[in-house]
């Protein structure tokens, strides 16, 4: 089942539709929000016998599938973007980053697919192209397997970062705040179910990128994931319940070349997930970044595709907004 939320007057959590695969039709849930969904523990049957009459569906019209969360939890399942991220400033991998998942608790409201990135280019305006799941309530220390189980939708995330404001704040040994600003997500979330290429722990498949129309990214994201979601859904339910309706994302997708760091795409490689991954290829193999990050009036692109081209949860499409 492919399920949205379409805006529905002050309700900020939006009205929650189920969409056909084409992602052109879709039937309002009349009264019933993604979160509220969620919360009941309704399964998809008895959301479906609520379903309206079919109407169009519009995905640059739609909100993110869960525009109000009940926390958001970003790890960092693809070690080799952080092998990469240490290799690059000369600093050495610390052995446990390989069994031990990397974790950061972000703000908890997500942006709909198309609304714009807003910030000052000098903080650094980066894109991240990941792939998060949505949870059931999850008792404190389940095991991976429990973890996996509890996922009930699967989408796209835009984990949009401030790079120049990272190592500042970082540096104080209290994690991100304000280098770590809404994120955006895709129009249509997917149950497990329904998915192509989800095997019960990863998604396989093309992660596409497109930076100003241009093919950035098309990195594999069943492959090289360290961490799978039922591990990281595990790890962060270690000491604490997790809520109905929380998200977790994967980090950054990345794979890794045959020297570790990858190729972009345009010569033959799977190209990156963000900006400041090929910044770093560039620093180990050229000694200097050579990319730019993201200016007002770029424009990114991030979505998949099933066996047939056709998109899976629509597409995250954001521009960078002028900033005063």
């Amino acid at each position: 089942m492919k399920l949205a939320s379409l805006p529905d007057g002050s309700n900020r959590d939006g009205r929650l539709v189920i969409v056909t695969d084409d992602l052109t039709t879709c039937r309002p849930i009349e009264g019933l929000s993604m979160i509220a969904m969620l919360d009941a523990a309704m399964p998809p049957d008895r959301v479906a016998a609520r379903a309206g009459p079919p109407q169009p569906f519009d995905p640059a019209s739609a909100l993110a599938p869960l525009p109000r969360a009940a926390q958001f939890l970003d790890g960092s399942a693809y070690v080799n973007h952080v092998d990469l991220v240490r290799r690059a400033r000369g600093a050495e991998m610390p052995a446990r980053f390989w069994t031990d998942p990397l974790m950061y608790q972000g703000a908890s409201q997500f942006l709909a697919p198309h609304a714009p990135i807003t910030g000052d280019p000098a903080w650094g305006l980066d894109l991240e192209a990941e792939i998060a799941v949505i949870t059931a309530d999850v008792p404190q220390g389940v095991t991976p397997d429990d973890g996996a189980a509890a996922i009930r939708l699967v989408m796209l995330l835009n984990d949009i970062s401030l790079r120049h404001l990272i190592p500042d704040e970082l540096s104080k040994g209290f994690g991100f705040v304000q280098s770590k600003p809404l994120s955006a997500c895709s129009p249509v979330a997917v149950t497990p179910d329904a998915l192509p290429g989800w095997d019960g722990r990863k998604l396989h498949g093309a992660l596409k990128v497109d930076l100003g129309g241009q093919p950035f990214g098309r990195a594999d994201a069943g492959r090289d994931m360290t961490f799978d979601f039922g591990q990281l859904v595990a790890h962060a339910a270690h000491t604490r319940p997790l809520a109905a309706g929380t998200v977790i994302g994967s980090g950054t997708v990345s794979n890794r070349g045959g020297d570790g760091s990858g190729d972009p795409v345009a010569r033959g490689g799977c190209g990156y997930s963000c900006i400041a991954e090929q910044r770093m290829v560039e620093t180990i193999r050229d000694g200097a970044p050579a990319t730019p990050f993201l200016h007002p009036g770029d424009r990114i692109r991030i979505w998949m595709e099933d066996a047939t081209g056709q998109s899976i949860f629509g597409a995250i499409e954001q521009t960078v907004a002028a900033w005063p």
